[in-house]
Formats: C-alpha cells, sequence, structure tokens
C-alpha cells in the first residue's frame, strides 16, 4: 500500500503535464505596443523630386535612420484571422554631405508621418506575422542644409502606407519585431517658381521590439 501510496501522486503530476501540454496557445493580443528603429530609402534618382527643390538629383541624401512607434488593439477574432485597429507615427531623416570639390550642396531630409491602421495577423498569442495599411499625413522636408524651410517643406501631404511584419515573442509580454512598409506620398502643391513634388513611393524597413 505505501509503495501504491508513493505511485498515486506521480500518475497525477504526469496526467497534469499531459492536458498543460495540449492547452491551446494564446490569443492575440488583446494590444500590443510597438518600437522600431528604422531604415528609410528616400529617392536619390528623382529628377522631379530635385527639381521641386531646386536642388540637383546628385545632391539628393537617399538612405537614412529614423523610428517608429505604434499601439494596435485585437477585437475580432475568427477562425485563423484576428483583426486589429490601432496607428503609427515614424520620424525619418537623412543627410547628403558631398566632398568640397564637387560643388554639390549639403542637403537635410525629413519625412514625419501618422496613420491610423487595420491589421489582418494569423498565428497565436506567443507570435504572429500580419499586414496592415492605413491613410494619413506626411510633411516632407528636403532643403540645403542650414536653410529654413519651405512651404513645400511643411505642407501635409497625403500618405497611404501598407505592408506587413512579424512578432516572436521571447517573453510572456516581450517580443522582437520587424516591419517592411510602403509609403505612396500624394504630389505636392506647385510653389512658384518651381513644381511641386511628384507622386512618390517610399520603402521603410523597421525593426525592433513588441510589448502586450
Amino acid at each position: 500500500m505505501r509503495h501504491l501510496a508513493g505511485i498515486f501522486p506521480s500518475i497525477m503530476i504526469a496526467g497534469a503535464a499531459r492536458v498543460n501540454a495540449q492547452d491551446p496557445p494564446p490569443r492575440i493580443g488583446p494590444f500590443v505596443v510597438d518600437l522600431r528603429a528604422t531604415i528609410p530609402l528616400f529617392p536619390n534618382d528623382s529628377e522631379e523630386l530635385a527639381n521641386s527643390r531646386s536642388l540637383k538629383v546628385a545632391e539628393l541624401p537617399g538612405r537614412g535612420f529614423g523610428g517608429q512607434i505604434g499601439v494596435h488593439f485585437y477585437f475580432l477574432r475568427w477562425r485563423a484571422l484576428t483583426v486589429g485597429v490601432g496607428g503609427e507615427a515614424i520620424i525619418a531623416r537623412a543627410s547628403s554631405t558631398p566632398a568640397p570639390e564637387t560643388e554639390l550642396r549639403a542637403v537635410d531630409e525629413q519625412l514625419v508621418s501618422a496613420a491610423p491602421q487595420l491589421s489582418f495577423n494569423f498565428g497565436s498569442g506567443n507570435g504572429w506575422s500580419y499586414l496592415s495599411g492605413g491613410v494619413g499625413r506626411s510633411v516632407w522636408s528636403l532643403h540645403e542644409a542650414g536653410l529654413e524651410a519651405s512651404d513645400a517643406d511643411v505642407e501635409p501631404l497625403q500618405t497611404f502606407n501598407y505592408g506587413g511584419g512579424a512578432r516572436w515573442f521571447i517573453k510572456d509580454h516581450l517580443a522582437f519585431s520587424l516591419d517592411v512598409r510602403f509609403y505612396e506620398i500624394a504630389p505636392g502643391t506647385p510653389i512658384f517658381p518651381l513644381p511641386g513634388s511628384p507622386r512618390t513611393r517610399l520603402l521603410i524597413i523597421g525593426a525592433g521590439i513588441s510589448m502586450k
């Protein structure tokens, strides 16, 4: 009997372990906060963009650095799909520093953008991938370094963003996250004697952390 008494708790523990192993994974959400560093790939070969700021194509900065913050809430689940709503804001900067002998000017570039977003998410609370998009506003500043911003540099431009990414939770409330996103920026208003900036597609790649 004493021998059986020792076996019985062991059976109970083993049974509990099997039950826990069969527990479904946690659901996505209920919310997440994203903090990411970003690499914006500003266009550096657009003659129309250079002309809108009275610059040369060779003076356009190109790749830069920035940051991204987002907040998303998850309210609807249907089979493998979880729908979320939220928003994000980004700031991205780039600059060019040409060699003195080239006679090219140094140029500063900055994009500030914010938008609500709708997301479609696939996975579980342990990690999920998503597709998302939204429509918001951007302010795109591009001018010679040291000069004040022109009217074209402070005009809010309608911007449609779309892309996707994933979050991998390394702890219960902390994940590594990756986001790849396109920003379709509307044309700028012509300001005499310069033309407006062209419709532009900008790629921004972000990596950082997510918290829930």
